[in-house]
């Protein structure tokens, strides 16, 4: 086995682990809560360390805390039997020594819904490691490079790579952290069919659903996924032994529930195999469905891209909504699903993959500000461990990157987020406003016991620009205010209430440790007066009104003293 990093005589500290809360997860490295401000960079990133090293000042520019990178089963075992760590271990001692963490994506043997991964001696091999099958016009079988969940050979062999990949990471990383986390495959289904049509598979498919599955489902059916009830639900009280169709009914969508029992447990295979050698987080990245219209959440699209509707047009069988408790059954070594977020609305997937209180981890979006403004409900209100923009590394310039704002923000009170994640899951929200205001635009509404908040876009003459931010309510009663371009008015819930208004206004800045510091104070007409908390705009539009009464954003973040006044006892 061939490595470049020495081992080391360390007593290693505790691995990277996910730490139950209240309302989630959070991820500890080092011992201490961690929020992954990360960026996913293209597929062959990490094949080249030279390449990957020349962006690792751009990333830290961008203030990217955490680089998710993938390592091939092709690369690592070109050879069966004979592994080479040699390029990998380059890229992890320049991540190591330019301050960043690791989250490894193993592309064994799904990527994308294919298998383009594997080395070239599971490829040119469909005899022991055979490829699934659509079913064509005519009952014409045609097949695929998308290597059969139901091949005990292959996933055996990616097991036993994955295990090799783990336990080399604890020998060369254990004592660093460098690596935080890993993604078990990529995007796993089949496209272009809703099952594989292969005889194995039409022999499976019509055999009894495995019995401690159907016992799951049909028994808690009342806590299972919403997505799943609404599709399944009929599975309530029924017993085995039943086929598929006789559980489920016929239709794509049972098909679909087929393919995700035997990729979750060839996924299970490959988990267990490596967290049985090193026993730090694993997930799967999933490539999202429409569950319904509402769903949707893009403009024009190419005509060749799918719209993920229906089974096969997303990849049929991966850990969607309605199949993610057969994917938590079946693969228990897995922690959470992580969705990828393109041309889904992100607040729907966020509570989607949030359900019973799973970790919120989000490793690949869009990388444009759109995308950059709505990792702020993602961090506050569903409690993530982290965000991810997918190919930050060809975003030209590298300077104009929208996240470099939005993490350089989440740095900065990233302690403050990560203690209210914890303990007080109620005290923090997050919300955003796009380019340009919307007829129906509604504001954002929080309640934090003692009072409301209402988030609009900040006042203006003119133009009214896009806003982005978070509030976190602290335990001595104020609030720590995040972002630009917005204001909160607060109303006392206390019906002897007569009249709330913000006693005071400080500009933070953040230190080193994290800390915040009192720059400024506001007041006057830069709280209206004391009616509300302003987070002033980036670029404030006067529409040529001649008084500059915003000043423009400068550390974009505040801390807020909220009062609330009683009616005097003598006028009751």
């Amino acid at each position: 086995m061939a490595s470049s990093l020495p081992n080391t005589s360390q007593q290693p500290p505790q691995p990277p682990h996910l730490r139950r809360t209240n309302r989630s997860s959070q991820l500890i490295v080092n011992g201490e809560p961690f929020l992954v401000l990360g960026a996913e960079l293209h597929n062959s990133t990490l094949s080249n360390a030279a390449f990957f090293s020349s962006w690792l000042p751009r990333l830290k520019a961008m203030n990217i805390n955490t680089v998710l990178g993938a390592v091939s089963w092709a690369m690592i075992e070109p050879v069966e039997g004979e592994f080479n760590f040699v390029e990998l271990d380059k890229c992890i001692l320049a991540a190591r020594e330019q301050g960043f963490h690791l989250v490894l994506l193993w592309f064994g043997s799904y990527k994308n819904a294919m298998s383009a991964y594997p080395p070239e001696w599971v490829q040119r091999d469909n005899q022991r490691f055979p490829r699934m099958q659509l079913r064509q016009a005519g009952a014409v079988l045609k097949t695929v490079n998308v290597i059969q969940p139901f091949c005990d050979a292959a996933k055996n062999a990616d097991a036993k790579a994955f295990a090799a990949l783990m336990r080399h990471l604890k020998k060369i990383d254990s004592a660093h952290s460098t690596v935080i986390m890993v993604q078990v495959e990529n995007e796993v289904g089949l496209m272009g069919d809703s099952r594989d049509g292969s005889l194995t598979a039409t022999r499976l498919y019509q055999s009894p659903v495995p019995e401690g599955l159907l016992e799951h489902l049909s028994s808690k059916c009342d806590r299972l996924h919403p997505t799943f009830q609404q599709k399944f639900g009929s599975i309530k009280g029924k017993s085995g032994p039943l086929s598929w169709v006789q559980a489920f009914g016929p239709g794509p969508l049972t098909e679909d529930l087929f393919m995700a029992d035997a990729f979750s447990r060839y996924v299970q295979c490959v988990a267990a195999a490596g967290r049985a050698e090193y026993d730090i987080p694993l997930y799967m990245n999933v490539a999202l469905c429409s569950e319904d219209p509402s769903w949707q959440d893009f403009g024009y699209i190419p005509p060749d891209v799918p719209l993920g509707n229906r089974p096969g047009e997303y990849p049929s069988g991966g850990p969607v909504g309605h199949n993610l408790d057969v994917y938590r059954y079946n693969a228990p070594d897995i922690h959470f699903y992580a969705p990828d977020i393109y041309l889904q609305n992100y607040e729907i997937i966020s509570e989607c993959f949030r359900h019973d209180n799973l970790p919120l981890f989000v490793p690949e979006q869009r990388r444009d500000e759109y995308g950059a403004r709505r990792i702020w409900p993602a961090y506050g209100t569903q409690l993530a461990i982290g965000c991810s923009p997918f190919g930050i590394d060809s975003l030209l310039p590298h300077e104009a990157s929208p996240f470099t704002l939005h993490f350089g923000l989440l740095r900065d009170v990233r302690k403050y987020i990560l203690d209210a994640q914890a303990n007080r899951p109620d005290d923090i929200f997050g919300f955003y406003f796009d380019e340009a205001e919307q007829p129906q635009e509604k504001p954002w509404v929080k309640s934090f016991g003692d009072y409301e908040a209402t988030v609009e876009r900040v006042f203006s003459f003119g133009k009214k620009g896009e806003a982005a931010g978070m509030l976190i309510r602290q335990a001595d009663g104020a609030f720590i205010a995040v972002g630009f371009g917005y204001q909160v008015v607060f109303q006392s819930t206390n019906p002897k209430s007569v009249f709330t208004g913000v006693l005071c206004v400080e500009e933070m800045e953040a230190q080193e440790d994290g800390s915040l510091q009192r720059a400024r104070v506001f007041n006057g007409d830069e709280t209206q007066h004391g009616r509300c908390l302003v987070m002033p705009p980036q670029e404030p539009d006067y529409d040529g009104f001649p008084i500059p009464f915003h000043i423009p954003a400068r550390t974009m973040i505040s801390r807020c003293s909220v009062f609330s006044l009683e009616r005097p006892e003598e006028e009751i």
